[in-house]
């Protein structure tokens, strides 16, 4: 998976992108497989008017369950689930 260029890998880009996938499960009340995060240009100008598109990948069945049962507990159970099963959970731009 680290050949693919469109996968994330800048571990600041991802903190963010772990962020924005626990906050969007929350809303939606899921796991959901799909992001919008503002763009960002080459000198970290963010540009909020304008967002890329990111698949959310978990590539277990068993992590997908475990982060959906934290859901109904809140911001922080489901932040530190994100962090425990992060090894299963990558992001790839579209």
């Amino acid at each position: 998976m680290e050949n693919n260029p469109l996968v994330i890998s800048d571990q600041e880009r991802l903190q963010l992108l772990y962020e924005r996938f626990r906050d969007v499960c929350l809303v939606e009340k899921e796991v959901w497989t799909e992001i919008y995060m503002p763009r960002q240009t080459e000198k970290g100008m963010v540009l909020t008017n304008q967002h890329e598109c990111y698949e959310v990948i978990i590539d277990d069945e068993a992590v997908e369950n475990a982060l959906e049962a934290n859901i109904p507990l809140g911001s922080k159970a489901l932040g530190a689930a994100i962090q425990e099963y992060k090894n299963h959970i990558s992001f790839r731009k579209k």
